[in-house]
């Protein structure tokens, strides 16, 4: 009987771990609209002549809140939803710092981003930006998702 009464009072403290643990995460990665994104253009455009070179980066329209663009070597980009991942109801924008090293809101969401993969630097957020599929045929940058 002591048994039995032991093995319910551990899957009790499990199971509210668990809820607490489930209810935690849930604020921050409140679930996004899916956003269709599909766009095309010539990188050798003198609008786009901040992608020229490896390190370069510029903002477009597309995603939830716009899109960074970084030319991380002559023929790989990456492509980040400027959407703060922490509490997404409240439609933060990430913007792209002085050093170029990192995208970060911290008057609105308290996060900063790493540029390359738009992985966490800084919290409250442990989740990265949104990131977009990239194609490149030497001249045509294409995003997707």
């Amino acid at each position: 009987m002591h048994r039995l009464i032991t093995v319910r009072i551990s899957l009790f403290a499990i199971l509210l771990g668990g809820l607490l643990f489930a209810g935690c995460r849930k604020e921050q990665s409140a679930a996004l609209p899916p956003t269709a994104v599909d766009i095309s253009f010539n990188v050798n455009n003198p609008a786009y002549v901040d992608l020229a070179v490896p390190g370069g980066w510029i903002y477009i329209t597309g995603g939830s809140m716009g899109i960074i663009v970084y030319r991380k070597t002559i023929d790989e980009f990456v492509a980040m939803d400027r959407l703060c991942r922490y509490q997404t109801t409240e439609n933060c924008r990430v913007i792209v710092d002085d050093s170029q090293v990192t995208a970060t809101d911290t008057a609105c969401c308290g996060s900063s981003y790493l540029i390359l993969d738009g992985s966490v630097t800084q919290g409250p957020t442990s989740l990265g930006l949104i990131r977009y599929n990239t194609t490149f045929n030497g001249t045509t940058l294409r995003i997707f998702n």
